[in-house]
């Protein structure tokens, strides 16, 4: 039975989905206008690394998160980069894609843009204003935040509270044009030299906060199961999300609300972010860094938790990824010479209740901290098994196979055990010796068992050199 945090109502909660067996989930997407930083792969990850646990638990999930492709920051960067608008999104979707598979995140089932979605988009904003949620203002739209009841309720702010805090940051144009200062924009008027669309209400783009109700709905329903995203999109994001999809189908948006911790950086533990200008890009790291090390280093703290970037830690990841590969290499070595025989009972019992140790672990809120613990106790096991004078080929693939259905749902994936440098050495000593008994046929062999493993011999007179092709 999996408990998850609901952050819509603060508390621990059964996870029930609406259709048994099956998961709608929905989580926001990056904005398209730069290579995503590590805080933002952080929201990439954890997600994934839920998504994951769902389907190891035999859920069927299907699993939307947008591109917003058209922005403030987007319209920005084209102007700096003398690009179009959609030369930007689509230069930065791919390095998205190539950034995230390098992290072993699975794919959305849909990504769908805003560029894509626009007649719906406007259509939903006709409704909003059809029944009185929203208004025509100097060509721009806003919806009456006071009008919803609920307004407040998942980032639990009173409304007086969020009226005091939207005064102070309203410019006196935006003043002029709003009914109530806790008003947001569902619709903006096209200003010179911008992308823009015709609609009923003028020439002009959507607010930021209408894509995500829009395209939740249109491809999951009005109602779903899994609405997830960064800590920082709690308010005014999703709050916005709900006033508006609410008002507009008269059905419950989300039945669970998952919010992502922020990658920090520094003694001070300042968030990432772009516009801090203290982040690192994914881009960039790959270069430097195994993707599996990242990977690691991101899916092994419980998503809600703050992570902190710095290279010890990344150092601390690699560490810890090398003894997880090195236990199912131990195990791949001994299958190479295992006798065959019936799996151990006594193995199977124990490997069952790390299995259990560890569903029940990510079973609680996805608690990766102690699930990952679980698996260092599995590794152990593994180790103690490979060590054995006598182990069987049943048992030895069992270990391998269910240590390897564990681990990937952290997006793990155990690399083939490649023949050890102690093993090249032992075959070139046999070679030797059966080149100077003038057994070439074994001689050959060998040279060929080798180079069908990537590795090429060179004799020299000064013996045999070998290397990894």
């Amino acid at each position: 039975m999996i408990q998850l945090y609901n952050t819509l109502t603060k508390k621990k909660e059964e996870f029930v989905p609406m259709q048994p067996g099956k998961v709608r989930m929905y989580v926001c997407g990056p904005t398209v206008y730069n290579y995503i930083h590590i805080g933002n792969a952080r929201s990439a990850i954890a997600f994934d690394t839920v998504r994951r646990y769902l389907e190891y638990k035999g859920y069927q999930v299907k699993y939307v998160s947008n591109f917003t492709d058209v922005d403030d920051k987007i319209i920005k960067a084209s102007q700096e980069m003398g690009l179009t608008v959609s030369e930007v999104t689509e230069k930065f979707i791919k390095a998205f894609y190539e950034d995230t598979d390098s992290l072993n995140v699975k794919r959305a089932d849909l990504n769908p843009r805003v560029m894509d979605n626009m007649d719906d988009i406007i259509a939903f904003v006709q409704t909003l204003v059809d029944k009185g949620y929203a208004y025509e203002s100097g060509g721009d739209v806003y919806y009456r935040a006071r009008k919803f009841r609920k307004y407040g309720l998942l980032s639990g702010q009173s409304v007086n509270d969020l009226e005091q805090g939207a005064s102070a940051r309203l410019s006196a144009e935006d003043q002029a044009k709003k009914a109530d200062p806790l008003d947001f924009a569902v619709w903006k008027a096209a200003k010179p030299g911008e992308i823009a669309w015709d609609s009923p209400f003028g020439r002009g783009r959507p607010g930021w906060h209408i894509e995500c109700s829009v395209m939740s709905t249109k491809y999951l329903g009005d109602t779903i199961d899994i609405h997830g995203g960064g800590q920082d999109l709690e308010f005014p994001h999703h709050e916005n999300e709900i006033a508006q999809s609410e008002a507009k189908t008269g059905h419950k948006f989300a039945n669970y609300w998952m919010h992502n911790g922020f990658v920090t950086i520094g003694e001070e533990d300042e968030k990432m972010s772009k516009s801090l200008g203290n982040f690192v890009t994914v881009h960039d790291l790959l270069e430097k860094v195994d993707p599996q090390i990242i990977r690691f280093f991101m899916a092994t703290t419980q998503y809600r938790r703050p992570i902190r970037y710095s290279s010890a830690n990344l150092q601390d990841a690699k560490a810890n990824l090398e003894r997880i590969q090195t236990a199912a290499d131990n195990i791949s070595y001994r299958l190479k010479q295992a006798e065959q025989g019936e799996l151990d009972a006594t193995v199977q019992k124990e490997f069952q209740d790390h299995k259990a140790h560890f569903e029940e672990a990510m079973d609680d809120d996805f608690n990766a901290q102690n699930g990952i613990a679980v698996v260092y106790e599995l590794v152990k096991e593994l180790n103690i098994y490979a060590a054995k004078d006598q182990v069987n080929t049943a048992t030895l693939q069992y270990l391998l196979d269910g240590f390897e259905k564990i681990v990937s749902v952290f997006g793990i994936e155990i690399k083939q055990a490649g023949i050890l440098d102690e093993q090249i050495e032992a075959k070139i000593k046999e070679r030797n010796a059966a080149r100077k008994n003038k057994d070439f046929a074994l001689s050959d062999r060998i040279r060929d068992e080798l180079k069908e493993q990537g590795i090429i011999l060179e004799d020299t007179p000064q013996g045999t050199r070998w290397k990894r092709d």
